[in-house]
C-alpha cells in the first residue's frame, strides 16, 4: 500500500492490524497448515476484540463506518500473514456480513452482524455443490417453503469455514418450475447451525489447510421464514452484491500473501554469493 494516499485515519487502523500480525503466535502458522487447526477460532475473537473485523460497516452494527480504501489496508495486512488466515478473516466479516448489511433486516443485523464482528460468533458462505461450482444458478440444494418455515436439502462442497462457523449463508432452490428462469429460482437463507446440518472436515487441501474447509450435507434443516435474506426467489439480488467484496477481497488478501514472499527473495539473494560474488551482481 502506498502510504501517501492514505490518511491518517487509514494509516492508524493499518497499524492497528500490523500489531495484530504481530500478536498471532508463529505456531499457529505452522498449525493451521499441518491441520492441527482446524479453524482458527481464537485468531478471529481477537480481531473480533480488537474491532478490526468490517471496517466499512456502520457503527451501530459493529463497523467503523469508514470506506473501501481502509479494508484493501486491513485485508492486505492480514493477508502477511498466509492466505488462508486472511480467508477466514474475509469470508465472515466481508463477505456473509456485507451480505446481511445490505439485504438483511435490522433484526437480522443484531442477530448475525454484531455478534460476528465482535468476534463472538463465526460465519460461512455455502455456495459451491459438489456438481458445480462456478455454475452458480444451476444449484440443486433445495428450500421447501412450509409456511412459517422451509426445510432444506442437498449439499454444499468447499466451504472455507464449514467446519466452524455457527451459521452459514445458504443459497437455494425454491422456485421449482422446470419453465422459472435460473436467475428467479433460488433464495438465500441464514441458516444456524443444528438439527439437519451436518459439517464433514476437508484435510490435506492445497493452500486452504485449516480454514475448515468442509462439505455441508443439509437433512429436513429447518430454517424459520424470517431467516430469509431479501426476498424470496431474490438470490440474484445478493448474489450480484456479494461478487464484489468476494472477488476484491479476494485480491487484496492474495497481495498481503505475496509480499512476505518478495521479501524473503529479495533478502536471501541480497546475501547469497556465487562464484565469490552477490549474486544481485551477475543481473
Amino acid at each position: 500500500m502506498f502510504d501517501y494516499l492514505l490518511a491518517n485515519e487509514q494509516l492508524k487502523i493499518r497499524d492497528e492490524v500490523r500489531e495484530f500480525v504481530k500478536w498471532v503466535p508463529k505456531q499457529w502458522v505452522l498449525d493451521l497448515d499441518s491441520d492441527t487447526i482446524k479453524f482458527p477460532k481464537e485468531f478471529l475473537r481477537e480481531a473480533g476484540r480488537r474491532n478490526l473485523m468490517g471496517c466499512r460497516y456502520p457503527r451501530e452494527w459493529g463497523g467503523r463506518g469508514m470506506d473501501w480504501v481502509t479494508t484493501g489496508v486491513v485485508m492486505e495486512e492480514v493477508g502477511t500473514l498466509g492466505y488462508e488466515f486472511a480467508c477466514v478473516f474475509g469470508v465472515g466479516a466481508e463477505l456473509v456480513c456485507d451480505a446481511v448489511i445490505q439485504h438483511g433486516t435490522d433484526a437480522q443485523k443484531e442477530k448475525y452482524v454484531k455478534p460476528l464482528l465482535r468476534g463472538e460468533i463465526f460465519a460461512a458462505e455455502c455456495l459451491t455443490e459438489p456438481r458445480g461450482g462456478s455454475d452458480f444458478f444451476g444449484a440443486t440444494t433445495k428450500a421447501e417453503d412450509c409456511g412459517d418455515h422451509f426445510l432444506i436439502n442437498g449439499q454444499k462442497r468447499f466451504i472455507v469455514g464449514g467446519e466452524g462457523a455457527d451459521y452459514f449463508l445458504l443459497y437455494a432452490r425454491t422456485n421449482f418450475d422446470p419453465k422459472a428462469h435460473p436467475h428467479q429460482a433460488l433464495t438465500a437463507f441464514l441458516v444456524d447451525r443444528g438439527p439437519g446440518v451436518e459439517t464433514k472436515y476437508l484435510y490435506g487441501l492445497l493452500g486452504c489447510r485449516g480454514g475448515g474447509t468442509a462439505r455441508l450435507i443439509f437433512k429436513d434443516a429447518k430454517v424459520p421464514r424470517e431467516n430469509v435474506l431479501g426476498r424470496v426467489n431474490g438470490a440474484d439480488d445478493v448474489f450480484n452484491t456479494m461478487m464484489i467484496p468476494e472477488r476484491l477481497g479476494t485480491a487484496l488478501m492474495t497481495i498481503g500473501s505475496v509480499r512476505p514472499a518478495l521479501e524473503i527473495a529479495t533478502n536471501y539473494s541480497s546475501r547469497r554469493k556465487a562464484f565469490g560474488q552477490a549474486s544481485w551482481s551477475w543481473l
